[in-house]
């Protein structure tokens, strides 16, 4: 197999390209060499997608097998469509990382992957689905970017060439959205630890060693489809997350549950404050059936948990995210809500 890793240096990327090399395959990255390190044994292309002269002369690199799409998180659908376009007559199939985000009913109501999806036209610019002033609704501008970028892989290569993976929270070595790394970090620090709602609540989380594979499969794969790339639910818990990170730092913490209402009543932001909470019913209730049935396998958050700690320790640091600074709770804050639950 010879296959293009649009993007392949960082986190979801880098696992990819990495999982392709250790099956012998042949991998071609395409970025613009701005960040993260190209795995030693790739073939790297430099360019930008946004520019059709770089996509024309990417396209005369191929034909590949395959298409590993990884990268396009910020890029408006008539991006990825151009891409695309470029791509088909030199590519087999095109595998696009997607996003439970492109659910209309996420993350409010339980999904399944023939939930219905929002109305990102493929040809969308990146304004198409910003909030107006004034609205009060659900802000759906990310969901409808991707959903626009999924329909323009649809529309390049065809229902049958596409596979398209809606992963909802991707954790492991190398993440640079920071969760997982500030709850560990946290862990170590010891003493009483604010934990969020009820420790029996259902997250579903995937290792990014698991996406990887499951898009290197697709990309062999002699049919296409939508899959929901997420853990069993019910599987893992938020108790069993945050006991494994005590365990592997060291268990110098006590969890202290704080009810969903206290937190709300302090105004702790759900999702980014004391990642991974979140009060709305379909947050963590994704079906995945299909895409278990197509061979997806999600080893245990445990494992996941202490792979990244050991990475941690190595001094390895991921790639720099604005979004990581969003994520945690001030100590003062934390300190607030301890005491008023008496501890």
């Amino acid at each position: 197999m010879r296959i293009l890793v649009m993007g392949g240096t960082w986190f979801l990327g880098r696992a990819v390209v990495v999982g392709a090399l250790e099956r012998g395959w042949e991998a071609v990255t395409f970025n613009r060499g701005r960040s993260g390190v190209d795995v030693p044994g790739v073939t790297a292309v430099r360019g930008d997608r946004q520019s059709g002269a770089d996509l024309h002369r990417l396209a005369k690199a191929g034909p590949w097998d395959a298409v590993i799409d990884t990268s396009s998180s910020a890029l408006p659908p008539r991006d990825v469509l151009a891409g695309a376009r470029a791509l088909e007559p030199v590519t087999g199939r095109y595998v696009y990382v997607s996003t439970v985000n492109a659910y209309r009913g996420w993350p409010n109501e339980p999904l399944s992957e023939s939930s219905e999806v929002l109305d990102g036209p493929a040809d969308a610019d990146g304004e198409y689905g910003r909030l107006p002033d004034g609205w009060d609704g659900p802000d759906w501008y990310y969901g409808r970017q991707k959903a626009g970028a999924e329909r323009a892989a649809v529309e390049a290569f065809g229902p049958e060439r596409v596979s398209l993976l809606r992963p909802g929270v991707i954790l492991g070595p190398g993440e640079y959205v920071g969760r997982l790394p500030w709850w560990l970090d946290r862990a170590a620090r010891g003493g009483n630890v604010l934990a969020p709602g009820n420790p029996a609540t259902s997250i579903q989380p995937v290792d990014v060693r698991d996406v990887a594979a499951f898009a290197l499969d697709q990309a062999s794969a002699l049919s296409g489809g939508a899959y929901n790339v997420v853990a069993p639910i019910g599987r893992e818990t938020i108790g069993g997350f945050l006991n494994a990170c005590l365990d592997v730092t060291g268990g110098k913490g006590t969890l202290r549950w704080a009810p969903d209402e206290v937190l709300i009543e302090h105004q702790v932001e759900q999702w980014t404050e004391l990642p991974l909470w979140r009060t709305h019913a379909g947050t963590w209730r994704i079906e995945s059936q299909r895409a278990r049935a197509a061979g997806f396998v999600c080893r245990p958050l445990a494992e996941t948990v202490s792979v990244t700690w050991e990475w941690l320790q190595t001094g390895a640091r991921p790639v720099e995210h604005p979004r990581s600074a969003e994520h945690g709770i001030d100590p003062e804050k934390e300190a607030r809500i301890l005491a008023a639950l008496g501890v």
